[in-house]
């Protein structure tokens, strides 16, 4: 039996060894919301967004809540002239998470992260693989956890 997506983030994060704390609320209609039940500011939430290179090729972009990936920047960075969203079923296929509870903890699939250099020093929180689930960590440990490359390639929303 395969485990539930909370319980394989749950998992994955413990395994990392990277210090969090787990937060559990119920639904929330904007990132103010999520923010507020969070206990952080908006900017200190991140969205683990995926993004298809190709065929079979994908990779996770962390942004931080108030920012939208800026497709020029992220297409000059990874040196490709195109780039996609996948659907929700492939993005489930690729993370076993569905959209909006997307975690680079215990996908499915081990994928390369680039962190949005507008991310905020400090506590910030990141999907926990279920629906008003996350985990607060520490920016710098998390980047560096995830091995995630640093860039700027996001632009306010």
């Amino acid at each position: 039996m395969t485990a539930a997506p909370t319980d394989r983030a749950r998992a994955a994060i413990e395994a990392s060894g990277l210090a969090h704390r787990t937060t559990e609320h119920g639904p929330v209609a904007s990132l103010q919301e999520a923010a507020q039940a969070r206990g952080l500011t908006p900017d200190r939430v991140l969205k683990s967004i995926v993004v298809r290179r190709g065929e079979a090729d994908h990779l996770f972009v962390l942004v931080p809540g108030g920012r939208t990936i800026s497709w020029p920047k992220l297409r000059a960075l990874l040196g490709v002239n195109r780039l996609s969203m996948p659907s929700a079923d492939d993005a489930r296929e690729v993370t076993g998470y569905a959209r909006g509870t997307i975690t680079p903890f215990g996908s499915l699939t081990p994928l390369p992260v680039i962190a949005d250099a507008a991310i905020p020093n400090g506590p910030v929180s990141i999907g926990g693989g279920g629906h008003g689930v996350a985990f607060t960590v520490d920016s710098a440990a998390l980047i560096a956890v995830l091995d995630a490359q640093a860039a700027d390639v996001t632009q306010p929303e």
